[in-house]
């Protein structure tokens, strides 16, 4: 199954998520092994990637993510076969953790930076640096999904400075669901014809 992972930067006030624009999006290609950037106005060079992925995968991208980007996509991303693991890992534990918490308890890796400061560097023009924060947040989440999916387990830190486990199940359902977890076809086309 090709799977892609993703993440998304954006520009805009996090309180008016309609009026959020993309800067990046990076995504990690199972199929190729290789990580790839697509600023806003090349985004039509990545739907028909999206399009023939095996299953979306990302962190907090059911709410975030996707939502966004289908603001710029003819179809519906929400039909495609998805992993949000942000959604299994509250629907394991009934809390959310922050993607750099579970990296760091489960692997010793961290972020480089945040989203404020892809804004920041947005303003100042320096979309490389955007294109290189986002792709190491999607190797972030790639290796949190890789360690989950072989050892059904990651980690979260606690307030004592403690890890604890949490289990989870991050193997594709044995029919391809959405992200509402409805089947999905084995083709992401969601076009109008």
């Amino acid at each position: 199954m090709n799977e892609i992972v993703l993440d998304i930067e954006t520009i805009g006030d996090i309180k008016k998520f309609d009026d959020l624009r993309i800067t990046v999006v990076s995504i990690y290609n199972y199929e190729n092994d290789k990580y790839s950037s697509f600023e806003e106005s090349e985004l039509g060079d990545l739907w028909p990637i999206l399009e023939k992925a095996g299953r979306l995968i990302g962190y907090n991208s059911e709410h975030f993510d996707l939502p966004i980007m289908n603001k710029y996509y003819t179809g519906d991303l929400m039909q495609f076969p998805h992993l949000d693991l942000l959604k299994v890992i509250k629907e394991s534990s009934g809390k959310r953790y922050k993607l750099n918490d579970i990296a760091k308890a489960t692997l010793q890796i961290e972020k480089s930076a945040d989203g404020l400061a892809a804004m920041k560097w947005f303003e100042e023009g320096k979309i490389d640096k955007i294109k290189e924060y986002c792709e190491q947040d999607v190797k972030v989440t790639k290796e949190v999904y890789d360690y989950g999916r072989k050892n059904r387990m990651i980690y979260y830190p606690t307030l004592t400075g403690d890890v604890m486990p949490i289990g989870v199940n991050f193997d594709p359902p044995t029919e391809p669901q959405n992200s509402v977890g409805e089947e999905a076809g084995n083709i992401n086309l969601t076009l109008p014809i």
